[in-house]
């Protein structure tokens, strides 16, 4: 009903860090990057049509010496160091750094009182249910929900929602955190949260119960 019931204890190594911006800045740039596609193609000699026969012979004629119709030196001929489509972007971070990370983001989150814990998400998996739910939350620009494992019915039902999305407890991300401006979670799956990301110690942290 979107009144505060409850006090949680959130795990301290987990919700009750420091912010360090430059890993944050490096986690999310590595995130980006491996999402990245390269589009732009140009063919270079091997891919253009054509260009198997010797276009004259070698000596005799006068004219330069040419081997092939689509040498990068010709009209219509391949490019040389153009960009391919089999570029790639990836870029690696320590897996302690990306989880460091994501674990600062959320002591962020608790810290600006963006991060919501509900006691449990609506019985029934409709779009419709889901809105009325969320609406009555405090207002927020956007949401991310973070649903047990397995809860596939929600993530369809929330993926209607404007400016709200929905990922399961153990694909969470520091894009996705950054993205959207509060976090909500159900009360079960806070320990869930601390045996994935590391969480080793715990205290008691009020937050935004509903």
């Amino acid at each position: 009903e979107g009144k505060k019931v409850d006090t949680v204890e959130l795990p301290a190594g987990l919700f009750g860090l420091e912010v360090n911006r430059d890993l944050i800045h490096q986690a999310l740039t590595v995130q980006r990057a491996n999402r990245r596609r390269a589009i732009a193609h140009t063919k270079d000699r091997s891919e253009v049509r054509g260009g198997g026969r010797k276009p004259w012979r070698q000596k005799g004629t006068g004219r330069a010496r040419h081997g092939s119709i689509r040498s990068p030196l010709w009209r219509g001929g391949g490019i040389t160091f153009g960009p391919t489509n089999r570029r790639t972007y990836h870029k690696t971070i320590p897996k302690k750094m990306r989880q460091a990370a994501l674990r600062q983001v959320l002591s962020a989150k608790v810290a600006q009182s963006k991060f919501f814990v509900v006691e449990g998400f609506p019985a029934e998996a409709k779009t419709k249910a889901y809105g009325r739910f969320f609406a009555s939350l405090p207002a927020v620009s956007s949401r991310l929900v973070v649903v047990p494992k397995g809860a596939h019915e929600t993530i369809r039902a929330v993926r209607n929602l404007p400016k709200t999305k929905a990922v399961g407890v153990g694909s969470l991300n520091v894009a996705d955190l950054l993205r959207f401006a509060a976090v909500v979670v159900a009360r079960q799956s806070i320990e869930t949260l601390a045996a994935t990301y590391g969480a080793k110690t715990a205290h008691a942290k009020t937050v935004n119960n509903k």
